[in-house]
């Protein structure tokens, strides 16, 4: 029993130093984040991007529902819920004659989105589009950004600001700098193309004013502004972050649409009814 005692003495005497020892502090982890490349004195936007939200089926706020044109496909031919990207978390500020049409479109948008007939998507909606689009910057002259859809692109002008000769799906974009945001201004756009699947819609007046910051050399956060005085009280705002793919090998397939239209553009020549649901 006392060798049991004394040994029972020596062991918490020997334990006791490191128990009344105070734990090193553990070190904060070390950003893995490099610094920001730079190209011709600015931030490199070289790369392909991407947003991950909801805006391409609407700019506002929208729980999730059905389409009713297309059940066969059960869930899977669902509109997602998501949240507003406007700046304010509002709705678009539309003039009454304006939200009348935007209800028009929203009501019959399957056959009436310019998306489904392959147009070109135009400015802003190809940027947040569900497919990622590539920006090529070089050290000094005009930049170029390429979309998937229907093999668009658009040049950003940092010299020729002359206005657009006539409009177009893409308009007409002029690139500043202002410090290390690229404030991008485009004009000369038609009034045929839409800003997402809800039917939300423009003027050919519409003034597009992007504005493309880097948080992180992964991570754009990108702001665009809506001015239009024929179909909006006042200039509004959407904003979202832009998210750089770093998959191995990434790189960007077109997404040539013209054949994937030709039933919906020219169902009445081939003798095609569209199916109501069951």
């Amino acid at each position: 029993m006392q060798l049991r005692l004394i040994s029972a003495i020596v062991l918490a005497a020997l334990l006791l130093p490191a128990c009344s020892q105070q734990p090193a502090p553990v070190a904060p982890p070390q950003s893995t984040q490099s610094a920001t490349a730079m190209i011709g004195g600015h931030p490199d936007f070289n790369g392909i991007w991407q947003a991950i939200n909801t805006a391409h089926w609407n700019v506002e706020a929208h729980s999730a529902v059905a389409i009713d044109q297309a059940w066969q496909l059960g869930a899977i031919a669902a509109i997602p819920a998501g949240n507003s990207v406007l700046a304010d978390g509002g709705s678009i500020p539309y003039l009454p004659e304006a939200l009348a049409r935007r209800d028009e479109n929203r009501a019959n948008w399957s056959a009436l989105d310019p998306e489904a007939k392959c147009y070109m998507l135009g400015v802003p909606r190809a940027t947040y589009h569900n497919m990622p689009f590539q920006i090529f910057q070089a050290d000094a002259g005009d930049m170029l950004m390429v979309y998937p859809f229907a093999a668009a692109n658009r040049v950003i002008n940092f010299s020729d600001f002359t206005p657009p000769p006539i409009d177009s799906w893409m308009g007409k974009s002029d690139g500043v700098w202002e410090a290390d945001t690229l404030v991008v201004t485009t004009t000369g756009l038609n009034e045929m193309s839409w800003l997402d699947r809800a039917g939300n819609h423009h003027s050919n007046q519409l003034k597009v004013t992007e504005r493309f910051t880097l948080i992180d050399k992964d991570h754009l956060q990108y702001e665009a502004t809506m001015e239009d005085p024929l179909t909006y009280s006042q200039p509004w705002t959407i904003a979202m972050p832009l998210y750089r793919v770093v998959d191995a090998n990434a790189q960007l397939f077109e997404h040539k649409c013209v054949p994937f239209a030709d039933k919906l553009l020219y169902s009445d020549l081939i003798g095609l009814e569209a199916e109501q649901p069951q």
